[in-house]
């Protein structure tokens, strides 16, 4: 019996659930990360580029290239780890560096990216990050160095993972042009375990970055949005009132309507987006499994007091554009009920009047064939008299009684014969 044969995909589904593989890092050391997206339109871009882009960096440094069609790398380069992941928007770069170097967050750290290399990616930097990990000191030593390096009102810190590590980061661009972060490690932690945090981290950056363009995006379109909702509303108040030709006001709301389409399809997307994104970013921290450091805002309290109201505003935008859309077509729709209404109103008094027309045109008709009876009669009994003179004086009449006996049979004819060919005409048609 031959083997069952499998599923053309089977193997390649079941790799995507070992894909990205978090690195194993032993403190103390350091990383650089760099996400780069395309600035318009990054999920249909040519992920071609991406892939010249990095395999310029490995010829650089003489490594080898990944498989085609690869969506992650990592391979040495020089005397450092390199770790690259593309995704549906944007790629990562993740450079991890040996020792804590000669001073915290040193911008030389990122010299790792040459400048050249750096100027010629196929897109713009979304974010970029330092991440110090270090060995555990006390706490009070570790609120000392955060309040050196960071912003002491924006730090976010906190124990992770059953306080194998303390994590903290002020999520704000520093002189250098890149966000900080620093690891704690307790003793004994592994190296995975101290993979997974700093991978955490690099995603919770991203994905909230990545989730702010559509707050950009919803700040962008407000103020069309708000002119629209009061054109919206004056025109469902013109069309209540009765102001104004229903034509216009419906030609308007028909405007209106496709206005509100096109920003939807516009922002669809990007709103889209945000929400998956949003999740992402509250995921990563809850799997962290925070708990309070010295009684300062853990991750996902910052998130709550800084991050989420502006989710909430792109979530009431995408809303709001949703009912915009909703009033707008309903408004339209009734109105052009409305019209069709009076138009059908319209067309019956036009067929009522056409119906009065045509009797009209009936009477009409039939007067005139009267006159055509009382006309044929009289030049048909004319030519009848003509026949019968030369009989008057044979049969002892005279001219005057002779054409008074013809005209009732001669007109009887006539009236029979136009009857005839007019109810024929109303059997067959005018065809016939």
């Amino acid at each position: 019996m031959p083997p069952i044969q499998d599923h053309p995909l089977r193997y390649q589904l079941a790799n995507e659930l070992h894909a990205r593989p978090f690195p194993s890092l032993t403190a103390p050391c350091r990383a650089v990360y760099l996400a780069i997206k395309q600035p318009w339109n990054a999920a249909t871009r040519d992920r071609g580029q991406d892939m010249e882009h990095l395999i310029d960096l490995l010829d650089r440094h003489g490594t080898g290239h990944p498989q085609p069609g690869a969506t992650h790398f990592s391979a040495r380069i020089g005397k450092h780890t390199l770790k690259w992941e593309q995704h549906t928007e944007f790629v990562t770069y993740t450079v991890f560096l040996s020792g804590l170097g000669e001073r915290p967050f040193d911008p030389a750290d990122f010299d790792v990216f040459p400048e050249d290399w750096l100027e010629s990616a196929p897109g713009v930097r979304v974010t970029s990050a330092m991440i110090r990990i270090a060995p555990r000191p006390s706490d009070d030593e570790i609120g000392e160095l955060l309040d050196s390096w960071m912003v002491a009102e924006s730090v976010a810190v906190s124990r992770v993972l059953d306080d194998d590590a303390v994590i903290a980061g002020d999520f704000r661009i520093d002189p250098a042009g890149h966000q900080r972060f620093a690891v704690f490690t307790s003793e004994g932690v592994g190296e995975r375990r101290v993979g997974r945090i700093v991978q955490r981290l690099c995603e919770v950056e991203t994905y909230k970055t990545m989730s702010m363009l559509g707050f950009t995006r919803v700040r962008h379109i407000g103020p069309r949005m708000g002119e629209i909702d009061e054109e919206l509303t004056r025109l469902m108040e013109a069309m209540t009132q009765g102001t104004g030709p229903e034509e216009e006001t419906l030609k308007a709301l028909l405007s209106v309507s496709a206005e509100l389409e096109s920003l939807s399809a516009q922002s669809s997307f990007r709103l889209g987006a945000t929400g998956a994104y949003e999740a992402l970013v509250h995921k990563r921290i809850e799997v962290l499994r925070e708990t309070r450091f010295l009684g300062r805002q853990t991750f996902a309290e910052f998130m709550t007091r800084r991050y989420l109201p502006a989710m909430r505003t792109v979530k009431s935008t995408e809303g709001r554009l949703g009912s915009m859309s909703d009033r707008a077509m309903r408004a339209g729709d009734l109105l052009r009920t409305r019209v069709e209404v009076q138009r059908s109103a319209q067309n019956q008094q036009l067929l009522e009047s056409m119906n009065q027309r045509a009797e009209m045109q009936l009477h009409l008709q039939k007067t005139v064939e009267g006159l055509s009876v009382v006309a044929i009669s009289y030049y048909a009994v004319s030519l009848v008299s003509y026949l019968l003179y030369p009989v008057a004086e044979p049969l002892g009449l005279s001219k005057g009684t002779l054409t008074a006996l013809a005209v009732v049979p001669v007109v009887l004819l006539v009236w029979l014969l136009i009857r005839r060919i007019r109810m024929s005409m109303e059997t067959h048609g005018p065809d016939l």
